[in-house]
């Protein structure tokens, strides 16, 4: 079993291109039982509020088809909260989630967490997940 959790940018990515290692990813989540999906409230949240940003332009069916999908295949879970210092607060959320839930962190954006080795990017994951 591998646990895993979403930096908004890995959804966003994955919802801009069907193509990229992010999309990989979610295929990866709705349909090998073994990829467990967490979130919480906080970052379903955080995902309702960009993927309505206007630059994205996605449509209401777009972004219910994403939505839809993390509530799906997705567990929500109450963090345990840190104490591990964030430049910015906003990140917390998801090491938190990922801590709570003994799972990768999986972010486009490394360089805004600590380094650590359940944080990685979109390809890294991948190239653990398929050996």
């Amino acid at each position: 079993m591998i646990n895993i959790v979403l930096d908004t940018n890995v959804i966003i990515s994955a919802s801009l291109s069907s193509d990229g290692n992010p999309a990989k990813i979610i295929d990866l989540i709705t349909a090998d039982e073994n990829v467990k999906f967490y979130y919480s409230f906080e970052i379903f949240n955080e995902y309702v509020k960009v993927l309505s940003y206007s630059r994205f332009n996605f449509s209401e069916l777009k972004k219910n088809h994403v939505l839809n999908l993390i509530v799906k295949y997705g567990i929500s879970i109450n963090p345990i909260i840190s104490n591990q210092p964030f430049t910015d607060e906003s990140d917390r959320i998801f090491y938190d989630i990922a801590k709570t839930a003994n799972a990768y962190l999986i972010t486009g954006n490394i360089k805004h967490y600590p380094s650590e080795p359940f944080i990685l990017t979109p390809a890294q994951f991948l190239e653990m997940f398929e050996k």
